[in-house]
Parts: C-alpha cells; sequence; structure tokens
C-alpha cells in the first residue's frame, strides 16, 4: 500500500507541476521542485519516498537510454574531443576542487570525494526546460555530455562509495585502477550485451515481443556490467549508441513507433517524479539545518554550488585557447566555437536528477555497520546546489541565449529535406525491378508512381513562409476536429460500431500526428 502512496502521490505532483507549466509558463522542473517542497511540510507525506536503489537501479537506467536513442553518434564524433574534454575531464577537476573543499570544511577525505562525484555531472532535461531553442550543435553537445559525463562521474562515485563502505582512505592510485576498469568494463558489457539484444530484435516477430525486449534492454545493460562490478551507467550508453547503429534495418515500424512513444512518455513522468523527489527533500534539509551544525552545512553548499559553476566557466573559458596552441590544422579550425557559444555550455551546466539520484542512493550503513559518515550532510549540501543552480543559472539561461546571438543551424533543414527527397527518388528509380519482384500489375505500377512522384514535387517545393505554414496547419488541423466529431456523431446514433470508430480515430490521430511533426522536433516519424 506504502508503494502505491508513493506512486501516486508523484504521479499527482508530476500532473500539477505539468499544469502549472502550462497556464504560466515556468519552467516545469520549477514547478515540480517547488511542489514537493511544499508536500514534504505536509505530516501525513513527510515520510514520502522510495528506496535508494530505485532511483538509481530503475530510474537511471531508463533514462539514459531515452537520452542514448536522441543522442547523434555523428555529433559525439563530430565534437568528440570537446565533449570528452567536458565529460571526463571536466568531471574529473570538479571532483578534485570540491572533495577539496569538502575536506577543507569538515568532511572525511572519501566522503569528500564522494560528494564531488555526485555534483560532477549535468542534467541535460533540465537544459531543455530553460532553453529549448539551441542550434542543433550546441545542444548536441550539453545533451552529449551529460549522456557521457553520467557514466564518468558514476564510476568515480561507485568507486568513491565502495571506499567508504570499506573504511579505507583515499588511495589515488587505487581509485584511478578501479575507475578505469569500471569505464573499461562498461563499455565492453555494453558492447557485447547491446549486440545480443540486436540479434533477439532481429528473431522477434511479434510487436508485443519486440516492444517487452525494448522495455527490457536499459536494465539488461545495465545488470551484467554491474555484476562483474564495473559502470552499468557506462554499459547502458555503451549498448544504446550501438543499438542506434546497428537496428534501424531490424525493427518494424509499428514496433519503433510503440517504443519511442513508451519511452518518451515514461521518461517525461521519471524526469518530473525525480524533480519532485528534489523538492520533497525540503523537510529533512530544514531538518538538517536546524541541528547545531546548519552553519558549517550551508556554507559548504554555498561554497560547492559556487565552485562547480566558478570550475565549469573556467574550463570553458580557457580550455579553447590551449587546444588552438597545441592542434592548428585547418580540419579542427572549422569546429572552433567562437567565446559566446562555450558561456552558453558553460552556463547550461545544470545539475538535476542524476545528481539527486547519487545522493539518495548512498548506503544507509558502511561495512562495519555504523551510519554511513555524513550521508545526510551530503543530501542536504546536493539538494542545495541543485536548487540554487537550477533557479539562478535557469532564470538567467535565456537572458545568455538571447546575448550570445548563436547563429542558426541552416544545414539541418538542408538535411531534413534530403532525407525526404533521396528516399523518394531511389524509390521511384527502382520502381520497375520492384514491380516485376511482387508481381504488380501495370494500374498498381502507375498508382505507386503518381504516389511517389506526388510526394517528391511535395517535398522539393520550397518552404512556405512562417504566417502562411501556419496557417495551413491550424486549417488543416481544424478540419480534422470536424472529422473526428463526425465519426463520433456517427457511433452515438449507433451507424457505426465502436470498434469501427476506434479504427475511424486511429487513421484520423495518425494524419494529425503527420501533419503536426513539424512543429515538434522530438516527434516519431509518421
Amino acid at each position: 500500500m506504502d508503494g502505491l502512496v508513493v506512486a501516486v502521490v508523484l504521479g499527482l505532483a508530476v500532473l500539477a507541476g505539468g499544469l502549472v507549466q502550462r497556464w504560466t509558463r515556468i519552467p516545469a522542473p520549477w514547478a515540480w521542485v517547488v511542489i514537493g517542497a511544499g508536500l514534504s511540510f505536509v505530516p501525513s507525506l513527510h515520510a514520502v519516498s522510495l528506496p535508494p536503489d530505485v532511483v538509481l537501479l530503475l530510474f537511471l537506467p531508463a533514462l539514459l537510454y531515452w537520452e542514448g536513442i536522441n543522442t547523434s553518434l555523428q555529433q559525439l564524433r563530430y565534437d568528440a574531443r570537446v565533449i570528452t574534454l567536458l565529460s571526463v575531464g571536466l568531471v574529473a577537476a570538479t571532483a578534485v576542487v570540491v572533495s577539496g573543499l569538502g575536506a577543507l570544511l569538515g568532511l572525511a577525505g572519501p566522503v569528500a570525494l564522494v560528494l564531488g562525484a555526485i555534483l560532477s555531472p549535468t542534467d541535460a532535461t533540465a537544459v531543455a526546460a530553460m532553453a529549448p531553442r539551441l542550434p542543433r550543435r550546441t545542444a548536441a553537445i550539453l545533451r552529449g555530455e551529460s549522456l557521457v559525463n553520467d557514466g564518468s562521474a558514476l564510476a568515480l562515485y561507485a568507486v568513491a562509495v565502495a571506499a567508504v563502505v570499506a573504511g579505507n582512505g583515499v588511495q589515488p592510485l587505487d581509485i584511478s585502477l578501479r575507475f578505469l576498469y569500471a569505464v573499461v568494463v562498461g563499455v565492453a558489457s555494453g558492447l557485447v550485451v547491446g549486440f545480443l539484444i540486436a540479434q533477439l530484435r532481429r528473431l522477434a516477430r511479434r510487436p508485443a515481443v519486440d516492444d517487452t525486449i525494448s522495455i527490457l534492454s536499459p536494465f539488461l545493460l545495465f545488470l551484467p556490467a554491474e555484476a562483474l562490478g564495473a559502470s552499468g551507467v557506462v554499459a547502458v550508453v555503451t549498448g544504446v549508441l550501438l543499438l542506434g547503429r546497428l537496428t534501424p534495418r531490424i525493427i518494424p515500424a509499428r514496433s519503433r513507433n510503440e517504443g519511442y512513444s513508451f519511452w518518451r512518455a515514461s521518461t517525461s513522468v521519471i524526469n518530473g517524479a525525480l524533480f519532485v523527489l528534489i523538492g520533497l527533500q525540503a523537510r529533512s534539509v530544514y531538518e538538517t539545518f536546524a541541528g547545531d551544525g546548519w552553519a558549517r552545512v550551508l556554507l559548504l553548499a554555498v561554497v560547492c554550488a559556487v565552485a562547480v559553476f566558478g570550475i565549469r566557466v573556467l574550463w570553458n573559458a580557457a580550455i579553447a585557447p590551449i587546444i588552438r596552441l597545441l592542434d592548428r590544422r585547418p580540419s579542427q579550425r572549422e569546429r572552433r566555437a567562437p567565446l559566446r557559444t562555450r558561456m552558453v555550455i558553460a552556463w547550461g551546466g545544470f545539475r538535476g536528477a542524476v545528481s539527486l539520484a547519487a545522493a539518495l542512493s548512498l548506503p544507509l550503513t558502511i561495512g562495519s555497520g555504523r551510519p554511513f559518515p555524513g550521508r545526510e550532510e551530503v543530501i542536504a549540501v546536493t539538494f542545495v546546489v541543485i536548487v540554487l543552480m537550477l533557479f539562478v543559472q535557469g532564470a538567467t539561461m535565456p537572458l545568455i541565449v538571447r546575448r550570445a546571438r548563436l547563429a542558426p543551424d541552416t544545414g539541418e533543414q538542408e538535411e531534413r529535406r534530403l532525407a525526404l527527397t533521396a528516399p523518394l527518388e531511389t524509390a521511384l528509380e527502382h520502381l520497375d525491378e520492384d514491380a516485376r519482384a511482387v508481381r504488380a500489375d501495370d494500374d498498381a505500377r502507375a498508382y505507386v508512381q503518381q504516389t511517389l512522384e506526388h510526394q517528391l514535387e511535395h517535398a522539393c517545393a520550397p518552404a512556405d513562409g512562417d504566417e502562411h505554414s501556419a496557417g495551413k496547419h491550424r486549417l488543416l488541423l481544424r478540419t480534422l476536429r470536424r472529422r473526428r466529431e463526425e465519426v463520433i456523431r456517427l457511433r452515438s446514433t449507433a451507424r457505426i460500431d465502436d470498434t469501427v470508430m476506434l479504427d475511424a480515430q486511429a487513421a484520423l490521430d495518425y494524419e494529425e500526428l503527420r501533419i503536426s511533426a513539424d512543429d515538434d522536433p522530438e516527434a516519431p516519424p509518421a
């Protein structure tokens, strides 16, 4: 019953935050955090929480899988050096600086390193909510950084937590070797399991079976690496990127659309629930501050927030000139980003769901049976840093983006048009061969040719102006609503059966999604 209460409370809070965002236009993460904070002070809801392992072992693989689905491997390759420096170099620098500050302010060395690892990864979801219209390359760098630094930061986190649980001190060589093992074995595990999942999906012949494999995939990728003592996060990231290359020819259209819809909806709810959980820590953080050491905890939180932000700004400002001195190849010069773009990337380093999941997943006790040292302090500091960066950086992010005046990505629209026209031209070129292969008669061939030529003509047509295009969309959607009302009227007057109405609605829904696809960059292909 308690589990059901937690699920319902989180679900209603996510729903309320979505409605607030729709009515007020404030970023949804703000609404979710505020709602969660309010709920934390309701006496009957004070005990609402999730088991620590649920957050890290159930939510995180699903979120990483979705992020991997939406990450371009080509963009990762193109900006591999920048993303590596941000997701590995900056993670290490942040962890070292934060752990040093934590040790100076009273945390034990291994616990301070745990805090540094927790505060190292960024949250691409928060960036998308605060600045949804970034150019493709800038957005891809932030998303790629978030995806990869989740793996590197949580691999470091696992090593640091293991040191605390075992009661060992910080041994740089030992930690480095264990970190290297976690990453290398995690990558290898992800590649092997990802390949096996692709073969399993090749064997699946029914959408229900294929959908089941899709739902299980992030956990199938995660668990073997964890069982080997490696990083399950790295394995998920590696495996999903491999699946993105292997499965386009394997997964049928129906399964692809069903899977895309499932993961989009479920991860949206999970992200909202995690931001609500951030807010739900407000009362326990308040109680931590109400103790004798509240001043030290608050000082540590503010110092860590300033350090995390300052390191990121300095890293983005300084690393580009150094790279330019070391690499002057013409091919690299084309990839250089101006300072204003690097400052947008620096400002996009929000902390969020991953940091919270890691903090809440800290074990309650260590190997000797004693309580995990500084656990409540680490959670309190993580809460304050996330909230400060989410609200302070979030409030200024739109201004930074406007002032940067980032150049739009003109190549993306051309690529989208090419993706429409080239397949149609190929299909027309091989139409006679395909007609003979399926033994189609002349009427069928003529009909298909006319259909393909019409689609090609429409794809090659110059884009309408914004107002004209918006007018066409509004009119088409209005006519669809009228058609849908007529279908419902026919059912209500018993002229058609309920099942017939469902089929007709499905056809109209498909048409509406196709019309609306241009307005939603994350919509699956219709």
